[in-house]
């Protein structure tokens, strides 16, 4: 017997293609696309989603660490790249190495060891040289690479330099065009800088969904897609710059993920009486309440408490009350024919309602991206169509 979660994540196939092949139309076809899943897969679930998004020709996944491209190489295609843009424990490069995980270097630390180790094992080092154009957090900067590129030259035969990349300071505002400008010439600068080096990559890679948007010179040879492929825009601002070229003004995006739970109890409150921990909220008349086995262990913020929404019968009724580690309440006096077991949208379309991640995180000023990759790994992630 399975026993049940009192809530489940599911992603939609078909939202899932209908993103892939906007991107496709969008970036063209020659544009290889590597599908970007940290932070569990922005909360989709990398177990559930690479399978999904392999399904869909994706043969190329970017992580942040080692730890998540083990998840992803135990249930990827034998032929399916993984590439690591950040952590590496040093005791777990030489498993990197053997397994052929690609890796960004962007540090003497740990361009050496790879060398090292690549050496000792007889297997070359599939890497990616990270450049700083800017941004100002990983890479090597133009003084540091006339250190390491003749290394680099010098160990050729223990690495596979796969790529070449950078990554932009905010392109998904205006407000950093010129910073990103900047950026885009200096990443060409140090790439010819290389060249003459004789250090050239297999391919270059530069624009996350953002850039790849809005400054189409950066898409390169690969593009690294996160937020957009999972059926979100950087920003609302990269939207409006997208529809504001174009006659049809909907939105081409479908959203992948939904959240639901349960109707757990009903319980009818007296007025006068206060709900929940407290004295948050006051029943002013007689009250019915849903009681609903979610709460901020789940990735429901407290700061929802009074003011959140979720969908029952397909209407809009407010959390009240303080949401709970494990429970949040939701006034349900207006519908009469509620019953323990009706379904509960936390995020996702019911009926003709829909409650959006953007709305979500409007009550509790969290980015589409935080409020993501908050969702807890235990709740489990299905896909349907």
């Amino acid at each position: 017997m399975q026993i049940k979660n009192p809530a489940v994540i599911e992603l939609s196939k078909n939202a899932l293609g209908n993103n892939f092949r906007f991107m496709r139309r969008i970036f063209g076809s020659a544009v290889r696309i590597s599908s970007v899943v940290k932070a569990n897969a922005y909360g989709h679930g990398i177990e559930t989603f690479v399978p999904l998004a392999e399904s869909f020709g994706i043969d190329h996944f970017s992580v942040f660490s080692a730890h998540e491209a083990e998840r992803i190489k135990k249930i990827c295609c034998a032929d399916t790249d993984i590439m690591i843009m950040g952590w590496i424990d040093p005791g777990d490069l030489e498993w990197v190495i053997i397994s052929g995980i690609e890796f960004y270097v962007f540090d003497t630390k740990r361009l050496t060891e790879a060398a090292y180790i690549a050496a000792q094992l007889g297997i070359k080092a599939k890497v990616h040289i990270e450049l700083e154009t800017g941004l100002n957090r990983t890479g090597f900067s133009e003084s540091e690479l006339k250190i390491v590129a003749p290394f680099i030259r010098q160990n050729m035969q223990h690495f596979e330099i796969k790529g070449l990349c950078t990554h932009y300071a905010g392109a998904e505002s205006i407000a950093n065009y010129y910073r990103i400008q900047r950026q885009i010439k200096k990443f060409e600068q140090l790439r010819v800088m290389l060249l003459r080096e004789g250090i050239e990559a297999e391919m270059l890679h530069t624009a996350c969904s953002a850039a790849a948007l809005a400054y189409p010179r950066t898409r390169m040879d690969m593009i690294r897609v996160g937020i957009m492929q999972y059926g979100f825009w950087p920003t609302r601002e990269t939207f409006i710059q997208y529809i504001g070229r174009r006659k049809r003004k909907n939105d081409p995006l479908l959203r992948v993920l939904s959240w639901k739970s349960r109707i757990m109890a009903l319980k009818e409150i007296q007025a006068g009486e206060f709900i929940s921990y407290g004295t948050a909220y006051l029943a002013h008349d007689d009250t019915r309440i849903a009681v609903i086995p979610v709460g901020y262990s789940s990735g429901f913020s407290r700061s929802l408490s009074n003011q959140g929404r979720v969908l029952i019968h397909g209407n809009r009724v407010p959390v009240i009350g303080l949401v709970n580690m494990n429970m949040l309440l939701a006034d349900v006096t207006m519908l009469p024919d509620v019953k323990p077991e009706d379904e509960v949208m936390l995020i996702g379309r019911q009926d003709d309602a829909v409650i959006t991640v953007a709305s979500f995180g409007d009550f509790n000023k969290q980015l589409n991206y935080e409020l993501l990759a908050r969702l807890p790994k235990s709740i489990p992630r299905v896909i349907v169509d």
